[in-house]
């Protein structure tokens, strides 16, 4: 009996094979399995700022252009809105900036945001109606977005701000 411990012991120490299992010829039996994996439509959203360029007098019209990224499952159909803005006052068909230094809070520049660059159609947050409609691939889609602050009656020097809120909707 200690002979064969000792030669086990010797095979383990110097790394040889174990020994294998037994086969069997008597006959087999199967089963099968199902593997699940569910995908639900999805979609995220993430916006640039829109920074205008510096200007002295609103004599003529500003314009700039930003971009959105949407990322929805493959296939997943999306529509994208643009809320009025933070400033009090405004809506989708007459955006407003507000000046952001104590005592000029209630002063407002006019602006808006457009789906083309002719400035043709206001990008507002009605399904069906001013959004724009995508269908998602699994990777992130860049949509632009076109700004612009038309010639107005220019306002006392300040940074004028809004904040927009872009909604998809899946």
């Amino acid at each position: 009996m200690q002979l064969p411990l000792r030669v086990a012991a010797v095979m383990l120490a110097a790394g040889l094979p174990a020994a294998h299992a037994a086969t069997y010829s008597n006959g087999t039996a199967t089963a099968t399995f199902t593997v699940t994996l569910t995908l639900q439509a999805a979609c995220t959203i993430s916006a640039n700022a829109l920074t205008f360029s510096s200007s002295g007098v609103l004599a003529s019209a500003l314009t700039q252009q930003t971009t959105l990224s949407v990322t929805c499952s493959n296939s997943t159909p999306y529509n994208v809105g643009l809320d009025e803005g933070s400033v009090s006052g405004s809506t989708v068909a007459a955006r407003l900036l507000a000046g952001i230094t104590s005592g000029n809070t209630s002063t407002t520049v006019s602006f808006q945001l457009f789906q083309d660059a002719a400035h043709t159609t206001i990008w507002g947050n009605t399904q069906g109606t001013d959004t724009v409609a995508g269908t998602g691939s699994g990777s992130a889609q860049s949509i632009s977005v076109y700004g612009q602050v038309p010639a107005q009656s220019t306002p006392q020097p300040d940074t004028y701000r809004s904040t927009i809120t872009a909604t998809v909707y899946f």
